[in-house]
């Protein structure tokens, strides 16, 4: 049995990213946990009153997917580089100390949003390898909307792990649903003929109906 945490930057992340992984490792007995960044909401005008529901809605995807616990840091959502990255890697490091996981998923750090970079950058800072880290192993993916509109003078998206999602499909589903005021009329990005289409991309990638992908940030291993 694992511990496992995914540290996202707002609520609906965990599910574009790794659902079906989370899924996965809850179905195989992994303790799951998630750690929110930022509230996702307060940066847009008039919103700050659909945090309650937001939080509901991560809740109930955390439900559906079989976490364990659910933690929110309240940054302030698309502000976190108003706030010293000091104070963001602290808050993190004071949240993970009792979970001792062992793998951690985030975000990609050449992501455009700049919540989802600062994400990243506290992971590795408070997740370094030193004597004593729990941590084995990060692994980072993609959320639409964000991966695929980074400039173009960072580096690509290139993922090497590739997790088969297909016998876990309904869950995603159900979870994505949670989330239905963040979703997008298609041809958007975050639509969900476009994240289906995007499983089913990565999953031909590798020969499988269905896929999530993540670049390995990190993987230690006791034995080869």
């Amino acid at each position: 049995m694992k511990s496992v945490v995914v540290v996202a930057a707002h609520p609906d992340d965990e599910v574009l990213g790794c659902a079906g992984t989370i899924a996965l490792h809850s179905a195989a007995g992994d303790q799951v946990h998630l750690i929110f960044m930022a509230d996702g909401e307060i940066s847009r005008a008039g919103q700050q009153a659909e945090l309650p529901a937001r939080q509901q809605a991560a809740h109930a995807a955390a439900a559906i997917l079989g976490v364990q616990s659910v933690r929110f840091l309240d940054f302030a959502d698309n502000a976190m580089d108003s706030v010293p990255l000091l104070n963001i890697v602290q808050a993190l490091e004071k949240a993970l100390q009792p979970l001792k996981p062992e793998r951690i998923y985030t975000h990609f750090g050449g992501d455009l949003n700049i919540d989802h970079r600062l994400t990243y950058q506290a992971v590795l800072t408070a997740c370094r390898p030193q004597p004593g880290q729990s941590v084995q192993s990060i692994y980072c993916f993609e959320v639409p909307s964000s991966t695929e509109w980074t400039a173009q003078q960072e580096p690509a998206f290139r993922p090497q792990l590739f997790v088969d999602i297909s016998s876990v499909q309904p869950q995603v589903n159900d979870a994505l649903a949670c989330y239905a005021a963040e979703l997008r009329p298609w041809p958007h990005s975050r639509s969900t003929q476009a994240i289906t289409l995007r499983q089913q991309w990565r999953g031909s990638n590798v020969g499988l109906a269905a896929a999530e992908a993540f670049m390995v940030e990190r993987e230690i291993r006791v034995r080869p």
